[in-house]
């Protein structure tokens, strides 16, 4: 069997932290190296952004992935690829024509590569698998100004690929119902998958020896981790004001001993981060505490283990979220997690099991259970090990075999394999 996967905006070998880079990437590569371990042969189809990349990359036994031209050869905004898909599906076209290669199934993740694989399904009549990773309503029912808004014309989009695809996944039954109620879809053709992760990548590393091995002012710092794109719908500037609320309440002997880790974005979106909490700078000074916050920008899929191990929880402060891959991250490393009660981290992270769940954009909310879970080891301990034991279930081995039955189904004639 073989699968055109698509993944227009994104490559999945993109380092994660950055703009447009994030859960959707670590998904698309570590499902299609599960699935080419199983024998199906996967061209991931992605747009060229590094021209010193190589057009085509065998990087795991079956799996391909093509970078094609679409729009300039550097990174772009998303929203504005749209305009040129057309080039894109061009390319894949003219690459398909000259390796003579015909694909049993096309399986499109966000919606710029949906509108790509219609594009092919009308050129060869290939069934469409489909999954959103977010939906632009919810994304805009979050957004506080204009510019944080999708482009005007993805919610469209969004409900004619509802319609024309053959089958949709879902990451939560949340995100069907979201689906279902906000675009009209068809609950039938929508099967929930979770994510995965990875256990020989995510898995517990003693705390001292994940802090020796990250070094630096991290070795004495009790770390409160935030993983992922500097985006405002993250939520980041909720985490920067809990962690002024929490400081105040905190004796500056004690303050000095914790520190607000954030692995992900780039220095100007650090900038912009900062300014959004006017109260760091007030508390940096009365306190005494230059390294209160850490940007530490993107770090390698290798390394987060070890920030994952060593910190004493994980905030994931979003105001939406399909799934929260970054939760299950942690998890998996033995770390408890405190996430907003929205989207698919209500469904991710069992409340007063494996982490705390908080209203989103509560500062005072989300300094209490930080401190909760710094002032008790015990607790924090449980709870750490009581998320390590959930995350059995999401391997990407138990995901991948979700998926070959969703292809089965799509494909009675073809066998799940090579």
């Amino acid at each position: 069997m073989r699968i055109a996967m698509l993944s227009v905006h994104t490559c999945p070998l993109a380092a994660l932290g950055g703009k447009e880079t994030g859960g959707m990437n670590v998904y698309v590569r570590e499902l299609s190296r599960e699935l080419g371990q199983r024998g199906l042969l996967i061209d991931i189809y992605t747009r060229q952004q590094d021209p010193d990349l190589p057009r085509i990359m065998q990087v795991w036994p079956n799996v391909r992935v093509i970078h094609l031209p679409a729009g300039p050869v550097a990174p772009y905004p998303k929203g504005e690829v749209y305009q040129h898909l057309p080039e894109f599906v061009a390319g894949i076209k003219a690459l398909a024509e000259r390796e003579g290669l015909t694909y049993d199934l096309l399986h499109s993740h966000y919606w710029l590569s949906a509108w790509v694989a219609r594009e092919l399904q009308r050129a060869w009549g290939t069934p469409i698998l489909h999954m959103f990773h977010t939906l632009g309503k919810m994304k805009d029912a979050v957004a506080r100004t204009p510019e944080e808004r999708e482009v005007d014309i993805r919610s469209a989009a969004e409900g004619e690929i509802m319609a024309y695809v053959d089958h949709i996944i879902a990451a939560t039954p949340l995100d069907k119902e979201q689906m279902v109620q906000l675009y009209g879809a068809d609950p039938d053709k929508i099967w929930v998958i979770p994510c995965g992760v990875d256990p020989a990548m995510f898995h517990p590393i003693p705390r001292a020896e994940a802090k020796s091995h990250l070094g630096g002012p991290l070795v004495d710092c009790r770390m409160v981790l935030f993983v992922g794109r500097l985006d405002p719908v993250k939520g980041l500037d909720t985490l920067l004001e809990a962690m002024c609320n929490l400081t105040r309440r905190t004796c500056p002997e004690l303050a000095r001993r914790y520190c607000l880790v954030i692995v992900g974005g780039d220095a100007e979106s650090a900038a912009e981060a900062m300014q959004s909490a006017d109260c760091l700078e007030d508390i940096k000074k009365a306190y005494d505490l230059p390294d209160l916050v850490m940007f530490l920008g993107a770090r390698s899929q290798e390394m987060l283990a070890y920030y994952y191990s060593a910190a004493e929880v994980c905030v994931i402060p979003s105001r939406y979220e399909s799934f929260g891959m970054v939760a299950l991250e942690a998890m998996a490393c033995g770390t408890p997690v405190i996430a907003s009660r929205v989207g698919g981290l209500m469904y991710t992270v069992q409340d007063g099991v494996t982490g705390f769940l908080v209203p989103d954009r509560n500062p005072e909310a989300l300094a209490d259970k930080i401190d909760l879970i710094l002032s008790d080891p015990d607790l924090r301990n449980r709870l750490g090990a009581q998320a390590l034991e959930a995350t059995h279930r999401f391997t990407w081995g138990n995901i991948a075999d979700q998926i070959i039955q969703l292809y089965r189904q799509m494909l009675p004639d073809q066998a799940a394999g090579a």
